[in-house]
């Protein structure tokens, strides 16, 4: 019996049949596939060609699990299963948000919160029984803040208003267009607004801002507000599942938190034990794709003795690209 497991980016997308002893028959990586940027029909189209990649004949498939970023709605997600099951590839077709990947890659337990934050953020919650609690995330629309975009432009405004003196002074105003190779956020803006410079990049510049928080005052006042929105959304998930006074696991991913910012990771970690002090705080090693597998592998009743082969196989970064029949 074979699964096919995706983890569906907005960077990147992984895809992995694996059989049900564990063993990773293939791993191909490609473009971001995320359905909210692309539409549902081109997101198929790249994880079409990626499975086409992983296997020149293709196997016979029990379950394709597909956690793919920008899936919200339950709309968005009985729409997608209805295309890819149209497409032929498995009997039987999962689809859902790629944060339940990060969850699941984190614990063994199978259960507690995970939060994403790469170039947005996003949170979900699942108790032992099952019962899930999750966001939009649809950035501002949603009420969010986070993740690499939101700081980015953050930094873009603060570097701005310190040239001009609309706000305080802050290293971010040398730091910010010094990335980009530019002198003063003026210039930036102006490439920007003329299209010299996508504005999509300003997702770079949350490396930045965590680099100059240590000694930058408006740097550090940008990481402690993410740190803030992170430990808002565990606060509510946990509230959502009456888990705030039970010893859970708490899951970090995405670039920005699993880049190892002590400084971030600590004002998560301290406020976090004020909202629940029985939590421990964990930044997920394995890629999502794990994650996404071992879900797929439940599915379909595999061993605890094969969740374990496919986490150590597909924690393997030189198995990426390959197949093995």
């Amino acid at each position: 019996m074979i699964v096919l497991a995706v983890d569906g980016g907005n960077s990147k997308t992984d895809l992995a049949l694996v059989r049900s002893d564990g063993e990773v028959l293939a791993l191909a990586r490609g473009p971001a596939s995320s359905p909210q940027h692309l539409g549902a029909e081109r997101c198929l189209d790249i994880l079409e060609s990626l499975l086409d990649e992983a296997a020149a004949e293709r196997p016979e498939i029990e379950l394709a699990e597909l956690l793919l970023a920008g899936v919200d709605f339950p709309a968005e997600v009985d729409q997608l299963e209805r295309l890819a099951a149209a497409r032929g590839w498995a009997r039987r077709i999962v689809v859902d948000n790629d944060t339940f990947a990060i969850l699941r890659a984190g614990t063994e337990r199978g259960w507690g919160v995970a939060v994403t934050c790469g170039a947005g953020i996003n949170c979900v919650g699942v108790t032992p029984d099952g019962r899930h609690a999750r966001f939009p995330s649809l950035g501002q629309l949603s009420g969010d803040w986070g993740g690499g975009y939101d700081v980015g432009m953050a930094a873009v405004s603060a570097a701005a208003r310190s040239e001009d003196g609309r706000g305080p002074t802050t290293t971010l105003e040398l730091a910010v267009p010094e990335h980009f190779g530019l002198e003063a956020p003026s210039a930036l803006a102006e490439a920007i607004h003329f299209g010299r410079i996508s504005e999509r990049r300003v997702v770079e510049l949350a490396p930045v801002v965590l680099a100059e928080a240590a000694d930058d005052p408006v740097a550090a006042e940008l990481r402690d507000r993410l740190a803030g929105e992170i430990v808002s959304l565990v606060r509510v998930a946990l509230l959502r599942l009456d888990l705030t006074a039970e010893p859970v696991e708490v899951v970090l991913g995405g670039g920005l938190l699993q880049s190892g910012d002590a400084g971030l990771l600590g004002a998560v970690e301290h406020e976090l034990r004020e909202v629940a002090p029985s939590v421990s705080l964990q930044v997920v090693e394995a890629p999502p794709i794990v994650g996404v597998a071992l879900l797929a592998l439940e599915e379909v009743g595999a061993r605890p003795q094969a969740l374990a082969r496919a986490r150590a196989e597909l924690g393997t970064p030189t198995l990426a690209r390959t197949s093995r029949g």
